[in-house]
């Protein structure tokens, strides 16, 4: 599965759990950010990792303290763009061959 079947799959399960998806792939200099979603009024910055095993850590090992400061950089960016500024949280949907795990709340800048 390539990286964008992963993010299209893991928006069809963040839509099946009541998420609205509000831009997918938004880049700017700092980063990409795979999806942006509204839960709410809450605004849900989401990073897709995909791995087709848990070996070596599986896709959440994968998001490492680098990715995470570039995610917190472009999330800054998205939200120079929202005016007023809502409430904010960072989820990671992680994808390991069939099964889809959703970490809410989970990245802190």
């Amino acid at each position: 599965m390539r990286g964008q079947d992963a993010e299209s799959r893991a928006a069809v399960f963040l839509q099946q759990q009541g998420l609205v998806v509000v831009a997918r792939n938004w880049r700017c200099k700092a980063g990409e950010l795979d999806l942006i979603c509204r839960d709410g009024k809450t605004l849900v910055f989401v990073e897709v990792r995909q791995r087709s095993s848990g070996t070596f850590g599986g896709a959440a090992a994968s998001i490492t303290a680098a990715k995470r400061a570039k995610l917190w950089a472009a999330a800054q960016s998205y939200l120079m763009t929202v005016r007023p500024t809502p409430p904010c949280r960072f989820d990671a949907v992680c994808i390991e061959g069939e099964r889809i795990d959703w970490w809410k709340n989970c990245i802190e800048g």
